[in-house]
């Protein structure tokens, strides 16, 4: 009796030093008929394990479709306006494309440790990272304004409702992008800097969201890499969207650059 007894107690004490473990992901199924080109059925299932004890919370990511591949691991704790982020997973990121030469070779060991400092001064507030990034944030008369600090190429990024329009403006490093956001007869519309526009609206409990990319300049191509330099056609999807009682989603996308239709069914938890 007395070990059992003692036994629950490390049991006890054990799941009480763990905190609180969450979790969440997404499942997905999805058939496109990929226009003229043969059709496709893909799988997607993601996963995510929460564990907070007190201030300090370990993130573990996966892509559980095809066996348990993590895809990315963080333990982050926060002292007062110290926050100490350290990014244990090693990825192998050999196959990722570069838009001027193809794959790359695997970049080495890439796991991390950062550390920042958030203060409130006023309105603003001033973080610091070991980078030397220094990131200045503030909301003033309704506009949002942040400017980072960095080496030979700052950003600037600045946001406001004004006369019912929600604009968003982003400098970075000389380089200008906006886009400016409306809602018209029940109807979202958005427009940006790349002459992209998109209108989302609600029809007898469906969501409708048309999208249209203007025609734009392509990546430049080496003799290592699928990139073209010639023009980028325009193109315009159109998709509509369900929410089941059941927790379930359910799309169908047209989409004109390659005249396929996408059908998913998607579930998050």
């Amino acid at each position: 009796m007395k070990k059992l007894i003692a036994l629950f107690a490390t049991t006890a004490v054990a799941s009480s030093a763990m905190g609180a473990i969450a979790l969440s992901g997404t499942a997905s199924v999805k058939y496109d008929d990929n226009g003229s080109s043969a059709s496709a059925t893909t799988y997607d299932a993601d996963l995510t394990i929460t564990g907070t004890a007190g201030s300090t919370t370990f993130t573990q990511s996966a892509d559980i479709d095809a066996g348990y591949s993590v895809t990315a691991s963080t333990l982050a704790t926060t002292v007062g306006p110290i926050t100490i982020s350290a990014d244990m997973h090693n990825e192998d990121d050999s196959a990722t494309v570069s838009t001027t030469g193809g794959l790359t070779s695997d970049s080495g060991d890439n796991r991390s440790v950062t550390v920042s400092l958030d203060a409130p001064i006023g309105d603003a507030t001033i973080g610091l990272d070991d980078t030397g990034d220094v990131t200045v944030t503030g909301t003033f008369s309704g506009v949002t304004v942040a400017h980072t600090v960095q080496d030979g190429a700052d950003t600037t990024t600045g946001s406001a409702s004004i006369a019912g329009m929600d604009i968003t403006l982003t400098n970075d490093a000389g380089a200008s992008e906006w886009s400016i956001g409306t809602t018209v007869a029940g109807t979202a519309v958005t427009l940006n800097s790349d002459k992209a526009v998109t209108a989302t609206f609600g029809v007898t409990g469906n969501t409708v969201v048309v999208s249209h990319t203007a025609e734009r300049a392509a990546a430049a191509s080496t003799t290592s890499t699928k990139y073209s330099t010639a023009q980028k056609d325009a193109y315009t999807t159109i998709a509509v969207s369900r929410d089941l009682t059941s927790g379930a989603t359910l799309s169908a996308t047209y989409d004109t650059s390659n005249s396929s239709l996408t059908l998913k069914a998607a579930v998050a938890f």
